[in-house]
């Protein structure tokens, strides 16, 4: 199984689409966001009818602690862990969480294969002991490039995606969502 890790989107709804526009294409069936999603519509508007897959999400420091929870419990598909989760799939443990700090800690217990984070918008790896600890960067492209990145959950491979060099077809922009405000795409939550 496919599966796309995804951090710090602030909004950027752009590059949301066209990330999950690739991951359509190229049949990604499970979707990890390691926090900042920030608008908590955008679950609604862009995530939820432009990926059928499952969605796990954690919050980030940017994320209304109330509401995006609430948007992402209309979801069958989508489950909101609070500050961290971890699931198995393919008998491979996993983890995920926003901040380094703590997910550098989930990797040292041990207990996981692959420990995911985000919050500080850098790509990296590092392996601790047994566990890939891995951060996708921003998908915003906020002071880097935009990036997410790929688990195969079979071979246990994790491939960078730079947005720019991907060779897609952008999904459209929601009506809704379409030259709304943040302040109004939260409102278009309830």
């Amino acid at each position: 199984m496919k599966i796309a890790i995804i951090s710090d989107t602030h909004d950027n709804v752009p590059n949301l689409e066209k990330a999950l526009a690739w991951m359509k294409e190229n049949n990604i069936e499970q979707l990890i966001f390691c926090g900042d999603l920030c608008a908590p519509s955008i679950l609604k508007e862009v995530i939820a009818p432009n990926f059928p897959g499952a969605v796990h999400m954690v919050f980030g420091n940017v994320e209304d602690r109330e509401l995006t929870p609430k948007v992402a419990g209309q979801f069958k598909n989508i489950k909101h862990y609070g500050d961290q989760g971890e699931m198995e799939i393919d008998g491979k443990k996993a983890a995920f969480a926003h901040y380094p700090e703590l997910a550098k800690k989930l990797a040292e217990t041990g207990k996981y294969d692959f420990v995911f984070y985000g919050h500080n918008h850098r790509a990296w790896t590092e392996k601790i002991g047994q566990t890939e600890l891995l951060n996708p960067g921003t998908l915003a492209g906020m002071f880097a490039k935009a990036t997410f990145a790929v688990w195969d959950t079979k071979t246990g491979e994790l491939e960078l995606k730079i947005l720019e060099k991907l060779s897609l077809t952008p999904l459209p922009l929601s009506q809704r969502a379409r030259g709304k405000t943040k302040r109004q795409l939260i409102l278009l939550s309830f």
